[in-house]
């Protein structure tokens, strides 16, 4: 099939399947393993303790990131599922009304009554349960959910946003720990921020800004609460 876009015309909307994904697991990644290290250093734990709970942030989170992203983009799949076959149903009892419907559809969008029944027409010959699935429900190919490859994505882009922290820590001098750790995830949330957007086309210095400044809230926050705790102990 012939590329229907102009050469000089780059779209990003294929990408958002795994770059959502990506971007979600390699930012918690980053975020949630510098905060429990910080944290847990900032109770005044020795160095092992401080590795152990880093390990073990990132084997658990990237175990949870994995679970979560399939079992929600199933149910997303499931949801697909359950309205395309709807729509089978539909067009196999109603096949009229159905043609009606996506005439309407194009109507509503600015076609002439004559040639919107008669793209309706022409669609639903070639492939009816396409035609409805993109037009009346909104699906399309390019973001349709893809559990396996969310689950992988989210997994592999955390274990990677969680290793930069854990190895600042293992690297760092114990009097230095927290300011390295924290330098290091803000400047990894930087570089992740910046090459997402370029990886969507958006603007680079909102979403540099936009991680970095709930990066550092979250580390903040669970450094306060270490020593809160650490303090009561």
């Amino acid at each position: 099939m012939p590329d229907p876009y102009l050469p000089q015309e780059h779209h990003f909307m294929h990408r958002v399947g795994w770059l959502r994904a990506t971007v979600l697991g390699a930012n918690d990644g980053i975020v949630s393993t510098a905060s429990l290290v910080i944290g847990v250093a900032a109770a005044a734990a020795s160095a092992g303790e401080i590795l152990v709970a880093g390990m073990a942030g990132l084997v658990a989170g990237a175990m949870s990131m994995a679970a979560g992203e399939y079992v929600s983009v199933s149910s997303q799949s499931d949801t697909e599922r359950a309205d395309l076959e709807t729509e089978r149903k539909a067009l196999h009892k109603f096949p009229e009304e159905e043609l009606e419907e996506l005439a309407l559809i194009y109507m509503e969008r600015g076609v002439e009554p004559e040639t919107a029944r008669a793209v309706a027409a022409q669609l639903s010959r070639k492939d009816a349960l396409g035609a409805h699935a993109r037009d009346e429900l909104g699906m399309h190919e390019m973001v349709a959910a893809r559990p396996i490859q969310a689950a992988v994505s989210s997994a592999a882009s955390f274990s990677i946003g969680a290793a930069l922290p854990l190895m600042a820590a293992v690297l760092s001098p114990a009097e230095l720990l927290t300011p390295v750790v924290a330098g290091v995830s803000l400047i990894s949330l930087a570089v992740l921020g910046w090459l997402s957007a370029s990886a969507g086309g958006a603007g680079k210095t909102r979403a540099v800004i936009r991680v970095v400044f709930w990066g550092a809230a979250a580390m903040l926050v669970t450094g306060l609460i270490g020593a809160a705790f650490g303090t009561v102990v």
